[in-house]
């Protein structure tokens, strides 16, 4: 008996007992472990309330972060687009690099494509939507109102191109009109691309809708652009100032432009969309210091910023038929949003694009950036799963 009262004394103090090779004689035996297991379990609870204590603080401090955000001296001029007969919307306004630092004083804008002359190269996931009304750009533009819920259309002049159907200055200035007739909302007006023509055309489409406020797209080096921004400012419109991909030239542009009369409230820049997959990064990086430049207070630079998201179909992994790639009826859409929404990311504020489910979802995203996140109170995150259930 007193060798198991020597055994007992010597667990009192031992967490774990390993036996090897042991063996024991007895007629009666009793033995209490109650001291070494309620010992057990004091540590035990010890250990977990000082994990919990440890959380606690941890939680605490969370709740007390601050978003670090930067203070510039510098912020985006506020457009407006629309007037007169139509419902306007308002670009720009930014003071913070990115979205998501600051409640957006306007979300961003997705308008929607429309073209003055039937598209044939069209993938077919934008065609089935609009094949009823290609032959009229004024039913074309008010499916597009109507029905998908666009609230701003680009009207593109395609057909006054020399190479395509060499419609005068004056045949796109109908069609402008025709399209004003259809519907309420502004309008953007390119032309087909030629440097010569553009001008003629972008001046005549500007006199048809004066006092609506339009965005004439676009002036860029390679034409005169002195005469669009002299027709943006006769007729009250807006010049959308295309770069690209430099930011030295981009002020360059927009420097002559407002030495041609336009202010700052009157310029929208496009700095050139790389589509995802195609030198996307370029355009991140150029739209980055574009918006820097403007908030550490370059007057040059201080304008909102359009895409020209449609030209992510031209990336073959959007319209190319290939099993592995999944349908195009999808990754058509998705490679179009995803596009925009990169750009969005990084401080776009108006989108052109084609599919109705594009322009819908990236249109619902942006919507969401005119929330103020950051200044919620912190969420009690230490009872999250209950609250999931």
């Amino acid at each position: 008996m007193d060798q198991i009262n020597q055994l007992l004394k010597l667990l009192e103090n031992a967490e774990s007992v390993e036996i090897d090779e042991f063996r024991m004689d007895f007629d009666e035996l009793e033995i209490n472990l109650a001291p070494a297991i309620a010992r057990t379990i004091q540590q035990t609870v010890a250990k977990q309330q000082k994990i919990e204590k440890s959380m606690g603080n941890a939680l605490k401090k969370a709740g007390e972060f601050k978003s670090p955000i930067k203070q510039y001296p510098g912020n985006i001029a506020q457009v407006q687009i629309g007037d007169g007969t139509r419902k306007p919307v308002y670009l720009g306004g930014q003071t913070a690099l990115y979205r998501f630092e600051e409640p957006q004083p306007n979300p961003p804008v997705v308008t929607f494509d429309v073209f003055d002359i039937p598209m044939p190269g069209l993938p077919r996931p934008i065609r089935e939507h609009f094949s009823d009304v290609m032959d009229s750009p004024g039913e074309w533009a008010k499916k597009a109102v109507k029905d998908y819920g666009a609230n701003m259309v680009t009207v593109h002049l395609i057909g006054t191109g020399p190479k395509v159907q060499d419609k005068s200055p004056k045949e796109g200035a109908q069609v402008i009109e025709e399209v004003l007739q259809a519907v309420d909302v502004p309008l953007a007006i390119g032309a087909s691309g030629d440097p010569v023509k553009d001008p003629l055309v972008l001046e005549a489409a500007a006199e048809v809708s004066e006092g609506e406020r339009c965005l004439l797209a676009s002036a860029n080096m390679d034409l005169d652009y002195g005469k669009i921004a002299k027709a943006a400012v006769d007729y009250g419109h807006v010049v959308l100032s295309w770069a690209i991909t430099d930011v030295n030239m981009q002020k360059s542009l927009n420097r002559y432009l407002m030495k041609d009369g336009l202010k700052k409230e009157d310029i929208v820049m496009d700095p050139t969309t790389c589509a995802l997959g195609y030198g996307i990064e370029f355009s991140i990086d150029v739209i980055t210091r574009t918006r820097l430049g403007a908030l550490k207070g370059d007057p040059d630079l201080q304008m909102p910023m359009s895409s020209g998201t449609t030209n992510a179909w031209g990336s073959r992994e959007a319209w190319m038929r290939k099993d592995e790639w999944g349908p195009t009826d999808y990754r058509g859409p998705l490679w179009e949003i995803f596009t925009g929404l990169t750009l969005m990311l990084n401080g776009v504020d108006l989108f052109m694009m084609l599919h109705p489910d594009s322009v819908r979802i990236l249109r619902e995203i942006g919507e969401t950036f005119t929330k103020n996140y950051l200044s919620e109170p912190c969420p009690d995150i230490e009872n999250w799963i209950t609250e999931l259930e």
